[in-house]
């Protein structure tokens, strides 16, 4: 997005496109309300009504009638966008859509680019940085707890917290650029060990946001999970019994499975990306070989790993040194199946169950959903790192905070110690976007969707 046009009154679809009940036209900018009011016949003039009040008419291509629409009224700076903007809500037909756009866009509005409502309202004051990337994170959420986690970043629980961390080290750098005034007479405002103590507060508060990353990457794109074991073991029957039906073809002949089945499921708030993987053995078999190449690496990209044994091949040990190899990180689960035939309460594993039957399978639920959930120690209120720019941010602000406190630590000059934690704070500033370069901006708002 050119900054130049960011004074141009734009459009945009903000209701997916294709057939509906309604569809929602988004307007924002000076020439809003004259633009509207050039092609809407009511009672009232859009230019003249008040702020957030709902308005009847028809949308009129000379004398023609397109539709019956609501519009609705933003007026500066109360609006999304912080500008004057309004909503025209018709009928959802593409053709009416199209057509609509088609005459405000005659009437000196442009289309709007991916994510520009959002930006304005970032350039406007209205939000910050990390609540307008929420704003996407909101759109994109498919679990209960990726659309919470969002939805605090969006009211500002983040922010707050960078803002209040800011402030210390603004503080404890105002204290240092003072003493620099009266470097002659060399008066210490701020005891040296008292100041390292501070540093190494600001220190920890910023791990503590940093150690959540784990677990916020989680709530928003979800956990790996791949299903694998030795053909004909039940990996198949166990992802469709997971997700109540028939995604995976099922057969008792050995390798039936030859590809990557790839499937969501939301469990207890948490999004769980199963992978029902190919049988892994040796085979002379070309396209068999490759599926078992890609359950590999469906193993080498696993957080979790469903490892399945039945009563024939049970849990197959070089097998199991395989994972571990592939994967070190991630959990192994051993899931004992078939318990309709056998019990197998003789083999070590985690859970028994029936991928036939079901039964059992809430048990394993049960266990996925404690791997998550037992590694957090956060609550609603606390705010917790999704973004891998945000972690960014304050890994280096974590980094200048460290050299400030080795300076500190070496009775070094208080201009290089608060050369650091000038730099640490510029970090923390940039994540909020009060710093912020417009082609990082660019990057930002171009994963938008258009009308947002």
């Amino acid at each position: 997005m050119k900054k130049e046009n960011i004074e141009d009154t734009i459009v945009a679809l903000a209701t997916p496109p294709g057939i509906g009940a309604i569809s929602v036209i988004r307007i924002s900018g000076s020439n809003s309300f004259k633009a509207i009011d050039s092609i809407f016949a009511g009672k009232v003039k859009i230019s003249g009504a008040e702020s957030h009040t709902v308005h009847y008419g028809r949308i009129l291509d000379n004398k023609e009638s397109i539709d019956d629409v609501l519009v609705t009224v933003f007026k500066k700076p109360n609006s999304y966008t912080g500008e004057d903007s309004a909503e025209i809500s018709s009928h959802g037909s593409p053709f009416i859509v199209k057509k609509i756009i088609e005459l405000l866009l005659n009437k000196e509005i442009r289309p709007a680019e991916p994510g520009e409502f959002t930006k304005r309202a970032f350039l406007n004051n209205k939000i910050d940085l990390a609540q307008a990337e929420a704003v996407a994170d909101i759109i994109n959420s498919r679990t209960r707890n990726s659309a919470r986690g969002a939805r605090n970043q969006f009211d500002g629980k983040l922010s707050s917290n960078i803002n209040e961390i800011k402030q210390k080290m603004v503080n404890i750098s105002s204290f240092l650029e003072i003493e620099l005034d009266f470097a002659e007479e060399e008066i210490e405002f701020v005891k040296r060990n008292e100041l390292e103590k501070q540093v190494q507060n600001v220190i920890n508060e910023i791990n503590n946001l940093l150690d959540s990353y784990s677990y916020g990457k989680i709530i928003r794109d979800g956990v790996n999970v791949s299903i694998v074991g030795e053909p004909n073991v039940g990996k198949s029957s166990l992802l469709n019994s997971i997700l109540k039906e028939s995604r995976a073809i099922v057969s008792h002949i050995p390798g039936t499975t030859r590809d990557i089945i790839r499937e969501d499921v939301s469990l207890n708030g948490f999004l769980f990306k199963l992978h029902d993987t190919a049988g892994i053995r040796f085979s002379e078999d070309e396209i068999e070989k490759e599926g078992i190449e890609r359950s590999r690496n469906s193993v080498r990209n696993a957080d979790l790993i469903l490892f399945i044994g039945d009563a024939e091949s049970e849990f197959a040990e070089s097998l199991v040194s395989e994972m571990k190899i592939l994967n070190k990180d991630a959990k192994t689960i051993r899931v004992f199946n078939k318990i309709d035939l056998i019990d197998g309460k003789g083999v070590k594993a985690d859970v028994y169950i029936s991928a036939k039957t079901g039964e059992n399978i809430d048990q394993l639920i049960k266990i996925l959903v404690n791997e998550i959930s037992s590694t957090n120690s956060y609550t609603e209120k606390d705010a917790v790192i999704v973004n891998l720019r945000h972690y960014d941010c304050l890994k280096t602000a974590a980094e200048n905070l460290k050299k400030a406190k080795e300076s500190i630590s070496k009775s070094m000059s208080g201009e290089f110690i608060s050369s650091d934690i000038r730099a640490a704070v510029f970090a923390l500033a940039e994540l909020i976007g009060e710093v912020t370069p417009e082609d990082i901006l660019n990057n930002i708002f171009s994963k938008f969707c258009i009308g947002k």
